[in-house]
């Protein structure tokens, strides 16, 4: 490698390390805060924080490493550009390209490396970050009931303490639990003086031990007078047990596509694999539903026209003619036996509208996991593509601008990387939803930055710059200019 490589190189790499760990850093702290209710008083110890945040740390990267490459390439050429380095390598017969070479083949060398940790690295992560997060709510249920307010468990009810109290909080005074099930007015109340939470690692349950307290329930009566006395019965109880299931815990404390959506825990293979069985499934349940519907229809029709005035001999006698000419089918019925066929015929079209609207929603949710799929396997290759496509950005970026430093070329890092995530974030929804295909969905951002990467390397290694003020003045004033000597033509 000659020294004018190492030196590119070296100068790289001494920038990209460190706005690496920097923007790694903000990122990090980004995800303290959003977890901070899961982590801050729950006496859960260092080991397990440092745990949490490094199981974390890991899905930050496709965030962090393109940002890092455009911000560092930005300032690295932008530096070489205003130091008048880049002057001089040209005054030596250096080209732009030539000195970016070393850089390119460093840079798909780390795109391979982020691929590579895409596909292994983060899925395990996530897979431990999503169980490490349900341990610690089986371990410490009582971090899922916050002292003093309501706390949602499921569909069916709330939970209220007065204080906690205990190694883990599991032992609870001023217990209120309002249960009121999904679609019913009428609600269960049950107060405790105190309470006591058990738990087992190896369980899904969490046993809720209520003593010294009653309960009432609101009675639904069918007369309208004494509905309007709200009647309840009440009872007392020394000692109650409640187990409540910890799905439901874990559900109001984690983000509900965290739990259900698994794609982003496998890599390529098992992505390959779960799609295949994915779109299988999709097909055959959508065949299902079509020949449901058909064989519905079409046997109770046939159930009606077996019956009718006429005989079946007749009826297969004139067959051909009934397939040729639809129109005679009723003629073979009496009045009756129309209206009959007609009123099931119209509750056969109302219940298979309903059967198909319900129908059509399951699927959407089927079509909407196989496309989360499709997204997690494609963005495994995003990231490798985006760290070449931000260096192409950034390095000509900087040699056009020529500033270095942390003013300006942060906020063209910024300005360009906020557009490149929020086309990514439009596409994935769009793709999600079936508006798009998946694979555009993920490769959005990507097609619409690459042509300005192929502008931007183009004018820098051209020496044109980023804006030709000279052309773009010309062409403003090249109608006057005309204008102007056709009057002094005609003097």
């Amino acid at each position: 490698m000659k020294i004018l490589d190492r030196y590119i190189l070296k100068s790289f790499i001494t920038t990209f390390a460190t706005v690496f760990i920097i923007l790694f850093f903000i990122f990090i702290l980004q995800g303290v805060w959003l977890f901070i209710a899961e982590l801050a008083g729950k006496d859960l110890g260092v080991w397990l924080v440092i745990k949490f945040l490094l199981f974390y740390s890991p899905k930050m990267i496709p965030l962090v490493l393109p940002l890092s490459i455009l911000l560092a390439s930005i300032m690295t050429f932008g530096s070489f550009a205003e130091n008048y380095e880049f002057a001089a390598m040209k005054s030596s017969g250096i080209s732009l390209g030539r000195a970016m070479r070393g850089l390119t083949i460093f840079i798909i060398s780390l795109s391979i490396v982020a691929f590579v940790f895409a596909n292994n690295v983060i899925p395990k992560a996530e897979y431990k970050f999503v169980n490490l997060r349900k341990n610690i709510i089986q371990r410490q249920p009582a971090m899922a009931i916050a002292a003093g307010q309501f706390n949602a468990i499921g569909d069916d009810f709330n939970i209220k303490v007065n204080k906690k109290d205990g190694e883990k909080g599991e032992q609870l005074t001023g217990v209120t639990i309002h249960k009121r099930k999904k679609g019913e007015e009428y609600a269960t109340i049950i107060k405790a003086e105190r309470g006591l939470l058990t738990s087992s690692e190896s369980s899904n349950l969490l046993q809720l031990e209520l003593f010294d307290g009653y309960y009432y329930e609101e009675l639904k009566t069918k007369n309208i007078k004494d509905e309007k006395k709200m009647p309840f019965a009440k009872s007392t109880f020394s000692k109650q047990i409640m187990n409540i299931d910890l799905s439901m815990l874990n559900k109001n404390n984690m983000d509900e596509e965290q739990i259900s959506q698994t794609n982003s825990m496998l890599n390529i293979n098992e992505l390959n694999y779960t799609l295949d069985s994915l779109q299988n499934s999709y097909t055959k349940e959508t065949q299902s539903i079509h020949d449901n519907i058909v064989k519905r229809t079409t046997n109770t029709l046939s159930r009606e026209i077996s019956t009718s005035e006429r005989d079946l001999s007749n009826l297969e006698k004139e067959g051909d003619t009934l397939k040729k000419d639809k129109n005679n089918l009723l003629s073979l019925l009496t009045t009756s036996k129309k209206q009959r066929i007609l009123d099931i015929a119209t509750n056969n079209t109302t219940s298979n509208i309903t059967i198909i609207k319900n129908s059509k929603a399951a699927q959407n949710e089927r079509m909407k996991n196989i496309n989360n799929h499709w997204l997690a396997f494609f963005e495994k290759f995003v990231i490798a593509y985006a760290c070449i496509l931000m260096f192409f950005i950034g390095a000509p970026l900087g040699a056009i601008i020529r500033k270095g430093g942390i003013g300006l070329p942060i906020v063209f890092a910024v300005i360009i990387f906020i557009i490149f995530h929020f086309i990514n974030t439009f596409g994935k929804k769009l793709a999600q939803e079936n508006g798009i295909p998946p694979f555009l969905g993920s490769w959005m951002s990507s097609f619409v930055l690459t042509p300005l990467a192929v502008l931007l390397t183009y004018r820098a290694t051209n020496d044109i710059g980023m804006i030709n003020m000279d052309s773009i003045i010309h062409q403003i004033f090249k109608p006057f200019q005309k204008l102007f000597k056709l009057k002094s033509n005609e003097e």
